[in-house]
């Protein structure tokens, strides 16, 4: 081992794609922290779209955001090297948070589809690259440690970012937090470019083997199979059942599309030999089990921010009313009548106070649980703020202004016990290590899945704490707690993922393996996505979260059921488990 390496001390290299990430992460999660709050908002200049529609396409983006960095990997390690993918792909993301900035629907999927473009360029290629700059064996000890200090400045960027989006939605508007996204990415490419040079010796493309697969054939056998899936997951279901199987139609294309890059994976380990056989059968069974971690972990913009929005009360303190207010981090709701957007075709007539909650068909359903049929095309629609649809009427501020802390806001919670969080647990496991007593990076996996089922049961306790979700709000100290349980298995999960597929994948397939290790948490997404549109299907909510719970408990199961193969695969790739 180098004395570097014996010190700790990590290269220059490490510190650049630190602020990198750190600033693309900044973008990309002030983007989707209110993503989902813009396209159902009906009061402050938003989309208006119902939430179902809204859950659909952020479900739909995190899938697709998340799916393309196999794309993305394929075409850096065959053609474009890694930093030429890195600049591409943060350019055509900086193009897309410009666009979200600019009113209408056709700038509105436009942006979308060029983060989802960009984003298959750049994330997967910037982790690639810092494994690469660890592959030397005197600095491999050091590579978990790397991995997390890296993950740590990923959310620093996701911590910061939503006290932007806050002042600037509040005090400016919608567009003028999309834009703030594009500037943080901007700045994060300028960091990399004028310290190109101590990056630039780790991007080294891996010859292409006999026995891997031509580009042009991976499009041909991958690529237009799945388009081809797609089309018929949009049409078929629909035409021989009558109805959709995952709830959309665009649910049901992702799954078909899914399954042609899933069985090219397939296929590489059944073509692998000898320790890459291994190696790619340990990741496959990683990923399949990670889609369940991904699944609880986007409900960060999903699920949870449904809670925070409707079932949290978000009032504050009056000092800080007077700290948070007076620097544009507090939203003004009150119970005045307003205008609603109207749903479909029709207008629902809720002046006697009953708000309606939710629509299904030409039918409206009000807070006490009563269909209102919105046939009759009222020209007027007026009712409350949303946030005071699940309040009793008579805790309502009588037309009085009330600031709340805004929605996104809590979203910084999560990315703020990361860094704290890591802060505790790097040096932890220094002092582990150096005792030899470090657990295994497979065993630390298994723990963080158990883990992450434990936060989605605090949420099962945070239900359990009012009389009904329907009629009161539950304490923020329940996020506060799901968020700090789910934290700690993100430090052992996350970092830890990136970190393995570096140990185990073939040299040559690198970045490849890293675009399936980001197709789980695409599918984790779109799963995240799917169970919200169906939120208010869940007439108890607990069975909502008690799904996630279950699910986590099976998969720490099946990884500590292989967890010695895992560790002995492991120790003759690296050295170590």
């Amino acid at each position: 081992m180098s004395e570097q390496a014996k010190l700790g001390k990590h290269p220059k290299a490490l510190y650049i794609l630190f602020f990198t990430e750190m600033w693309e992460r900044f973008a990309y999660y002030l983007m989707v922290g209110i993503l989902f709050l813009y396209l159902i908002d009906t009061t402050t200049g938003g989309k208006g779209f119902s939430q179902n529609i809204g859950a659909d396409i952020v479900g739909s983006f995190i899938a697709l955001v998340y799916l393309t960095p196999f794309i993305g990997g394929l075409i850096a390690d065959r053609i474009l090297g890694y930093t030429k993918s890195i600049f591409l792909g943060g350019s055509l993301m900086a193009l897309g948070y410009f666009c979200l900035s600019v009113p209408g629907n056709t700038a509105l999927f436009s942006g979308l589809a060029m983060i989802i473009v960009g984003n298959g360029f750049f994330k997967p290629n910037i982790s690639t690259l810092l494994g690469n700059i660890y592959n030397r064996p005197d600095l491999q000890p050091l590579k978990d440690n790397a991995y997390n200090i890296f993950y740590m400045g990923i959310n620093i960027g996701a911590f910061v970012c939503n006290f932007v989006a806050a002042y600037l939605r509040n005090e400016y508007g919608w567009g003028y937090a999309f834009a703030a996204a594009g500037v943080g990415l901007v700045i994060g490419m300028i960091i990399l470019a004028i310290n190109l040079k101590s990056v630039k010796y780790a991007d080294i493309k891996k010859p292409v083997q006999a026995e891997d697969m031509p580009l042009s054939k991976i499009f041909s056998y991958v690529f237009l199979p799945a388009i081809i899936a797609a089309v018929i997951g949009w049409i078929v279901p629909t035409k021989i059942f009558g109805t959709t199987l995952m709830g959309t139609p665009a649910n049901d294309a992702f799954i078909f599309a899914c399954l042609p890059i899933i069985a090219f994976y397939v296929s590489l380990y059944v073509k692998a030999q000898g320790a890459d056989k291994k190696g790619i059968g340990s990741l496959l069974f990683i990923f399949a089990i990670s889609i369940v971690f991904w699944t609880i972990y986007n409900q960060n913009s999903t699920g949870l921010t449904l809670w925070a929005q409707k079932h949290t009360d978000r009032t504050v303190s009056s000092t800080t009313e007077k700290i948070a207010g007076s620097i544009g981090f507090l939203e003004t709701v009150n119970d005045s009548p307003r205008l609603v957007n109207k749903v479909n075709e029709y207008m629902i007539d809720v002046s006697d106070n009953s708000p309606v909650v939710s629509t299904e068909g030409k039918y409206g359903l009000t807070a006490d649980g009563n269909k209102i049929d919105t046939a009759t095309k009222i020209v007027q629609v007026m009712g409350p703020d949303p946030y005071y649809n699940n309040v009793p009427k008579e805790e309502w501020p009588q037309g009085k202004d009330v600031k709340l802390a805004n929605t996104e806001l809590f979203q910084s919670i999560n990315p703020l016990f990361i860094v704290l969080l890591t802060l505790f647990f790097v040096p932890f496991f220094d002092w582990l290590r150096k005792r030899n007593k470090e657990p295994t990076t497979a065993t630390i996996f298994g723990m963080a899945l158990f883990i992450s089922g434990l936060s989605a049961l605090v949420m099962v306790f945070a239900i359990m704490s009012v009389p009904s979700i329907y009629g009161f709000k539950a304490a923020p100290a329940w996020l506060w707690g799901t968020y700090f349980v789910f934290t700690i298995s993100e430090i052992f999960l996350s970092p830890i993922g990136l970190s393995l597929v570096s140990k185990l994948a073939p040299a040559r397939l690198t970045s490849l393996m890293m675009g399936g290790w980001f197709l789980s948490t695409s599918i984790g997404g779109k799963v995240a996505g799917v169970m919200t549109s169906f939120w208010d299907d869940f007439t108890d909510k607990k069975i909502f979260f008690l799904i996630l719970v279950i699910a986590a408990f099976i998969g720490g199961i099946l990884i500590f059921s292989r967890i010695n193969s895992m560790n002995q695969i492991l120790k003759d790739k690296t050295g170590s488990a």
